[in-house]
């Protein structure tokens, strides 16, 4: 038998003791075990739950039982979830996360203080949710140089931008339907700004490229100034617009970056809708791998959760490989990074020859009314700058500009 304390009981953690209990039957035969929760760390009570015989409101006795094997935090933060899982590490238990938070700030750290001790330190639910990927990024892809990922990694902000492209809906009535159906928190600023794919996408690149960069040392935009007019223009020409997650490498330098993104209609990433995600994963000998499924809730996240307990409990010998903190200069410049741009402005008198001479030649998808509308020849990043620089000196007020996925150019 294998002993287990699961460390939180919200959304995740009942939704992990709900697997392990409703499977049990299934996870002893594939495994030849059992797998028994012996602890259920939390601030409070559940007098309702059938499991609340097992609840403590201390971790020092989960430390201290030498028949608790396995760890799994799900609480959320960084601590004391970063404090509990070194604890656990340093009393001798593997431990399993879905925290994202932890693993992209202390990743380095754990990893390396599990690797030292003998044990595991695996957080497959820590990005996608139930989708399958750190493994198979550790495994499956393995033999492969990894060249480039592209994820939509946030199930919030992929529901708005479906509504606000189905619908007409504003981004404001989106979200607040969004968090009517519980799909958005009351505080919806880590996913609609940004952040939430921010952390999940430095994870990827740590994994593909062995280094880990700051939320401080990337570009990160959100969602929150994308308009019922951006969609129109997308739709028009035959692209969605998601929010889209980007780690690549440029020689041996890595370059991650977030934004909302013109995806064409031709990239599988065009059609995933609603809370659904998807990682788009480059490499030299496989070509293009794509990953989809439910990027988070309950259920989805506990099974990639219990998958890697059963990694653990099973002797896998499959771990995460370790990752070191980028520096600045390990990371190839955001200033070089070249793509097609939307752009999409207020007309104003001699906008057209304002326009010829900071951008050169375009695509006009619109030059009715009083905005204009167009996508631009493939160009750096600082010299897109310059560009906008030079129409906001000739009087034209930018309201819009995205980023074409790169690989549809």
């Amino acid at each position: 038998m294998i002993s287990v304390a699961l460390l939180g009981f919200g959304v995740i953690g009942s939704g992990t003791a709900e697997v392990l209990t409703q499977n049990k039957s299934l996870i002893a035969a594939r495994l030849g075990d059992t797998i028994e929760i012996k602890y259920i760390l939390d601030l409070r009570d559940f007098p309702d739950s059938p499991f609340a015989n097992l609840v403590v409101h201390d971790i020092a006795p989960i430390l201290a039982d030498d028949e608790v094997s396995v760890v799994v935090e799900m609480m959320g933060g960084l601590h004391p979830a970063y404090d509990f899982s070194r604890a656990a590490l340093e009393a001798g238990k593997h431990v399993v996360t879905s925290n994202k938070a932890v693993v992209a700030a202390f990743g380095e750290e754990l990893l390396a203080l599990a690797e030292e001790r003998g044990l595991r330190y695996l957080f497959e639910a820590s990005v996608g949710g139930g989708i399958p990927i750190i493994r198979p990024l550790c495994t499956d892809l393995a033999p492969c140089d990894i060249t480039g990922i592209e994820g939509i990694l946030n199930g919030t902000t992929n529901y708005i931008l479906t509504r606000m492209a189905e619908s007409g809906a504003s981004f404001a009535d989106a979200l607040a339907e969004a968090q009517a159906l519980g799909y958005a928190e009351r505080d919806p600023s880590a996913d609609v700004d940004g952040w939430d794919t921010a952390r999940k996408i430095c994870i990827l690149s740590a994994l593909a490229t062995g280094k880990i960069p700051t939320l401080e040392q990337i570009y990160v935009e959100g969602i929150t100034r994308v308009t019922t007019a951006d969609i129109a223009h997308a739709k028009q020409a035959g692209y969605a617009i998601r929010l889209i997650g980007t780690a690549e490498l440029v020689g041996d330098q890595p370059r991650v970056m977030v934004c909302p993104r013109w995806v064409h209609a031709s990239s599988p990433l065009a059609t995933i809708n609603d809370v659904f995600n998807g990682i788009l994963v480059r490499s030299d000998f496989l070509g293009d791998v794509m990953f989809y499924g439910r990027g988070a809730g309950s259920l989805p996240t506990a099974s990639a959760v219990v998958a890697d307990i059963l990694d653990i409990a099973g002797g896998s010998p499959c771990k995460p490989p370790r990752w070191t903190a980028a520096a600045d200069g390990e990371l190839a410049s955001h200033d070089s990074y070249v793509c097609r741009r939307y752009l999409c402005f207020s007309a104003a008198q001699g906008w057209r020859d304002a326009v010829c001479a900071a951008l050169g030649e375009v695509e006009y998808l619109d030059t009715e009314g009083c905005e204009v509308a167009l996508l631009t020849a493939p160009m750096r990043e600082d010299e897109a700058k310059a560009a906008i620089d030079t129409l906001a000196a000739a009087g034209i007020t930018l309201l819009s500009s995205m980023r074409l996925i790169k690989s549809t150019n």
